[in-house]
C-alpha cells in the first residue's frame, strides 16, 4: 500500500509538472539564418599593418576619435589578453551556441513573425558585466569573457550573488532576455503587484522563447535556491498577503523583492535562505496561472493585458 501510494505521489508530481510547461510549438519549418563573427578574434591577432582594414569592416566598434594608438595598446593590455584567452578557452567553438541560438531565434520568430536575425558579434569588453549583451536591431554583440564559469578568478572581485551567472549556460538566456525588451510593453503602474506581474510577463516571453531551458536557468538561480523558492511558495505569498504588500506603493518593495540581491529582504529568519528577485519569481507564476487558466489567450494578447485583469483572472493560489 506504502508503495502504491509512494508511486501516486510521484505520478501526480509529474503531472503537475507538466502543467506548468510553456506550451511546445513545432518551429521546425522555421527558416533563420544564424551569422557569427568572431570579432575577439580577428581584434587580438590585429597588428599595425591589419588594424585599418579591421577598422573599415567594424567601424561601429572605433570610435573616430581614438587614435590608432589607442587600440594598439589595448590589443596588448595583460588583463585584456588574458580574458580573451580565458574565452578561447571556453568558446573554442561555437558550434553548440549556434544551434541554441537557431532555435532560440526560431521561435521568437513563431511568436514575432517580423523578426529578423540580428547578426552575432562575440568581443571583450573588459569584463562589463552590466552590458553582456548588446541588441541593436540588426546587430547583437555578445560579450564572451562574461561567460567564463562563475569560479573562474577573473571574477573574484565580483559578489557571488552576480558572479553566479557568468556561466556559459547563460549565453542563450542573457541573449533571450535583451531580445525580449523589445517586445515587452511596460505598465507604468506603481503597485508593487503590478510591478510583479510585469516582471512575471518579462519571465512568460522568455518562457516562450526557451522552452528547453530550465525555470532556475531562466531566473538565475542556484538549484537549491530553485527548490526554496518551490518549496516556500504558499509561505512567501501568505507573507505578501498578511504584510498588505500587494497594492503598496511603496518604492522600497522594488529593492527587497525584485533587483538582483544575495537574497530577498523579508527581514526575518528565511532572509538568509532565500534568493533575491522573489518578487520576480511570484510575478511569473501569477501569469503561468493566468495562461493555464485561459487557453485561448496568445502571447501577444498577454502583453497587452493590464495586470489586474491577469491577476483576477489567474486565480492563482499556491498550495499549502
Amino acid at each position: 500500500m506504502k508503495k502504491l501510494l509512494s508511486i501516486a505521489i510521484v505520478l501526480l508530481s509529474i503531472i503537475s509538472c507538466k502543467k506548468e510547461i510553456t506550451k511546445e510549438v513545432d518551429v521546425s519549418a522555421i527558416k533563420v539564418n544564424v551569422k557569427i563573427e568572431r570579432f575577439e578574434q580577428q581584434f587580438y591577432n590585429t597588428t599595425a599593418q591589419t588594424l585599418p582594414k579591421l577598422k573599415g569592416e567594424y567601424p561601429y566598434l572605433f570610435p573616430a576619435q581614438n587614435q590608432d594608438s589607442v587600440w594598439l595598446n589595448k590589443i596588448k593590455n595583460e588583463e585584456e589578453v588574458e580574458l580573451y584567452q580565458k574565452s578561447q578557452e571556453v568558446f573554442k567553438d561555437f558550434d553548440t551556441e549556434k544551434n541554441q541560438l537557431e532555435t532560440l531565434f526560431k521561435h521568437i520568430k513563431y511568436y514575432h513573425p517580423s523578426f529578423k536575425s540580428p547578426k552575432i558579434i562575440t568581443l571583450i569588453t573588459n569584463l562589463d558585466y552590466q552590458n553582456k549583451v548588446v541588441y541593436a536591431d540588426s546587430l547583437l554583440f555578445v560579450s564572451l569573457d562574461m561567460f567564463l564559469g562563475k569560479n573562474s578568478e577573473v571574477y573574484h572581485d565580483f559578489p557571488a550573488y552576480i558572479s553566479q551567472n557568468f556561466e556559459k549556460s547563460q549565453l542563450v538566456v542573457a541573449i533571450a532576455k535583451t531580445i525580449s525588451e523589445k517586445y515587452f510593453i511596460p505598465e507604468k503602474s506603481r503597485q508593487f503587484l503590478d510591478v510583479m506581474i510585469n516582471e512575471g510577463k518579462k519571465m512568460y516571453l522568455i518562457d516562450s522563447y526557451l522552452p528547453s531551458i530550465s525555470d532556475s536557468n531562466k531566473m538565475g538561480y542556484a538549484i537549491d535556491k530553485h527548490e526554496w523558492v518551490v518549496a516556500n511558495e504558499a509561505q512567501i505569498w501568505k507573507y505578501f498577503v498578511e504584510h498588505n504588500l500587494l497594492y503598496s506603493t511603496d518604492s522600497k518593495l522594488y529593492t527587497r523583492f525584485i533587483v538582483d540581491a544575495p537574497f530577498s529582504k523579508f527581514y526575518i529568519d528565511i532572509d538568509k535562505d532565500s534568493p533575491g528577485r522573489i518578487g520576480v519569481w511570484l510575478g511569473w507564476r501569477i501569469v503561468k496561472s493566468y495562461m493555464n487558466n485561459n487557453n485561448n489567450v496568445t502571447l501577444q494578447q498577454l502583453l497587452q493585458t493590464n495586470a489586474e485583469e491577469i491577476f483576477k483572472k489567474s486565480k492563482y493560489k499556491p498550495k499549502k
